[in-house]
């Protein structure tokens, strides 16, 4: 039975950097290395079907390979979602870019519904508190690249879709998520429900976040500047993390 690694501060920084990183990630592989949402979709699929599967098949949680996972699966869900709403939705069957946003976030949301459905039949007692067997962290990984597919779908249809922008979409984005976080200290709900809760509005912040530091409308540094400044804060995050944690052992 494996258990996440310990979910505070800094495992909550750790994901929105990692979701910001996969968004530019994505773009750069996707547009900036020209493979186009398909290739790029395909490339990033392999990778994070190899890094799940060592992940599963490895005795216990590493905590370096849980966030490549993580990483992989931020960015896979870039190009999935792009795949989707830009190339799926409106060069094949002529929609809008913006009605792409919307039909690809409606359905996303029904497949990670989906998701969470056939794992609750499949075992009610393994969750992201008591821990996971084999399969169940098969579908909490799968749950995780849903939701970041889903993330950037929705963070782009907040972007484009409404009057909010990217900018403005960032900050009702995070807004929500601190009342997450309010709701985990001052109610009783289900941990396991504000988890999945938080994970789910942390893609669409870390999209929308992406988006503000590579596009023209935000601060315009491109696919490969905000990716290296993306990978450097990473870091730093995981050495403050580990800092930390050093400190309060000794």
């Amino acid at each position: 039975m494996k258990h996440l690694p310990k979910i505070n501060l800094f495992y909550w920084a750790l994901i929105i950097s990692a979701n910001t990183l996969g968004e530019t990630a994505g773009d750069l592989i996707s547009q900036t290395f020209s493979l186009g949402y398909g290739g790029g979709t395909l490339a990033l699929i392999v990778l994070f079907l190899v890094a799940l599967l060592i992940s599963i098949y490895s005795e216990n949680q590493k905590s370096l390979l849980y966030w490549t996972v993580i990483t992989l699966a931020s960015t896979a869900g870039t190009t999935i979602s792009d795949y989707f709403t830009r190339t799926l939705f409106r060069d094949n069957f002529g929609y809008t870019e913006q009605q792409g946003y919307l039909f690809g976030t409606i359905l996303l949301i029904f497949a990670l519904g989906l998701t969470f459905i056939i794992w609750k039949t499949y075992s009610k007692s393994n969750t992201v508190e008591s821990g996971l067997n084999k399969i169940t962290e098969f579908l909490y990984w799968i749950a995780i690249l849903t939701s970041s597919t889903l993330g950037t779908a929705f963070g782009d249809l907040l972007a484009h879709d409404t009057p909010l922008g990217f900018s403005g979409g960032t900050l009702l984005l995070s807004a929500l998520l601190a009342l997450v976080v309010g709701l985990v200290y001052l109610t009783k709900i289900s941990r396991e429900f504000l988890y999945w809760t938080a994970i789910i509005l942390t893609h669409p912040i870390g999209a929308t976040m992406g988006d503000y530091l590579t596009k023209p409308e935000g601060m315009n540094l491109g696919n490969i500047k905000a990716s290296l400044v993306l990978v450097v804060v990473f870091i730093i995050v995981i050495a403050i993390g580990q800092l930390t944690k050093k400190r309060q052992t000794d």
